[in-house]
This record gives structure tokens, sequence and C-alpha cells, in this order.
């Protein structure tokens, strides 16, 4: 889906898009770079790069990468005015509970909560002294509606970056830093074809039948489709933008009617 951008709503806007090489992240990139900023973003391994955004190598679920991109990021964009934290997944084995060891709980809590964490800590305070600076978390609806066999740890880190957005939003608000939380369902990235496709392959049937299978295992969605990545970039942008200067510490839902609670 393309949505028309304002060539000039993110003029001369340093930002910083944590995992942007693929997925949500890659729409993210894009999503600022139509709108005029310049645009910063890491990952372990760089793949077709954009041209006119900086990479950084680094690998974000380390305190060593946050700090390189935070480095990078103040060396080569003189500081950061919109942190997007889009990083994120999980790789929960079968098994249950019990199969989440130590090693497994800490991976999902590194990729998950404490990359942003790290990030924040590094490049908020150069928000605080200039008195002004907009931040977007990315959670998951996972964090309210987990899959006990297979996200039990992502949940919970994502429902732990929930509560310290909301935590620090109290704080910084009053220094001039909006903090807000973007929280999609299902995103048809390549990861969500590979999926339905996975599923198609083991149970028959079929492509239409597994995407329906899909979106019913995760809670169904009343709209009847997952989000295009490029939708929620643009809740990312909004967040992030002057048009919602009056938003601070709230939560946008972008999943078709997943979560079925007010």
């Amino acid at each position: 889906m393309s949505i028309q951008a304002d060539p000039n709503e993110f003029a001369g806007k340093r930002v910083l898009i944590s995992g942007g090489t693929k997925g949500l992240g890659r729409a993210t990139v894009e999503r600022f770079l139509a709108g005029g900023a310049r645009v910063i973003t890491a990952a372990r391994t760089i793949k077709d790069p954009i041209e006119g955004v900086e990479y950084v190598q680094a690998d974000l679920t380390t305190a060593e990468g946050g700090e390189a991109l935070a480095k990078a990021s103040l060396e080569r964009l003189g500081g950061i005015d919109i942190l997007a934290h889009v990083i994120g997944g999980s790789a929960m084995p079968p098994g249950g509970f019990v199969a989440l060891t130590d090693d497994l709980w800490l991976s999902e809590l590194n990729l998950n909560l404490l990359a942003t964490v790290r990030l924040d800590r590094l490049l908020i305070p150069q928000m605080i002294e200039r008195g002004n600076g907009a931040v977007v978390h990315v959670t998951s609806t996972q964090s309210r509606l987990p899959l006990p066999e297979y996200t039990t740890a992502y949940a919970a880190a994502k429902a732990g970056l929930r509560t310290y957005s909301k935590s620090i939003s109290k704080e910084l608000g009053p220094k001039g830093v909006r903090i807000n939380i973007v929280c999609p369902g299902w995103i048809m990235t390549e990861g969500a074809v590979d999926l339905v496709k996975g599923m198609q392959a083991s149970n028959g049937g079929t492509y239409e039948e597994a995407r329906q299978a899909v979106m019913a295992w995760i809670g169904g969605i009343p709209i009847g489709r997952g989000a295009e990545p490029s939708e929620v970039a643009e809740a990312i942008a909004f967040l992030a933008s002057d048009r919602a200067s009056s938003i601070h510490g709230a939560e946008l839902v972008v999943d078709g009617g997943t979560i079925p609670t007010v």
C-alpha cells in the first residue's frame, strides 16, 4: 500500500531507526526518507542498502552494538531528533515455558527490551539538553494476547517495554521529550508470508486456507488481513511528527481489531 508523504514533513530531522534493513524496519526507514529526514540505522548484516541512509553494522542485542550505533549517530549526524525502535522478534523453541532456558530468556529480553533501553539511555539525554525530541517504541499485540506455545518470552519482553515506555513518559514529558508506543498485530512482512507458506506445506490446502488459519491462530483479525509494513510505518511517523505534538505516553494499536477489549 502506497501512502503519499509530505516530502518536507521531516526536513532537517535526524532519525535513528533500530533494525531498519528489512520488514517493518525497512518500511519505516523508507517512510522517514520520503518525509525528508536524515536516517541512520543498524543491523548485524547490511543487505540491499537504501541510497541516502547511514548504516552501522552492529548487533544491537549487545551493549557494544548499542554504543557503536549511538556513537555513529552523534558523529555522523550531530545528534538525533527522533528515535524509532522497531527492533524485535521471537525465536521460542517448541516445548512450552519449560523449554525456555536462561540463555533463551536473556536473548529475547536483549532483543525485545534491552536493545531499546540502552539506546534510549545513550541518546535521550541529548534530546533533554535541547528540550525537544520524539521517541516511538514498537511493541506487539502479543504483549496482551500471548501465544503460550510460541511467544511467551517475546510477549513478556514486549509487555516490559510497554511498562517501561509509560514510566519514562512521566519523567520525560516535562523535559520536552515525547514517548509513545505503536502496538502492531500481524504484519505482512517477508517472514509472515514465509510462515503462511510453511503452514500450507505442513497442512496442505491452499495459501488462502493457510492464511486464514494463521489469522485464527493469533486471535482473529476482523478486517480480514494483516497490516502492510507501510501502514504500521505510517503510524510510527505520525506519532513522531508535529501532527502528534500533544500525544504523549499513548499506545496506538494497529491490529485490524485483533485485541477484543476496550
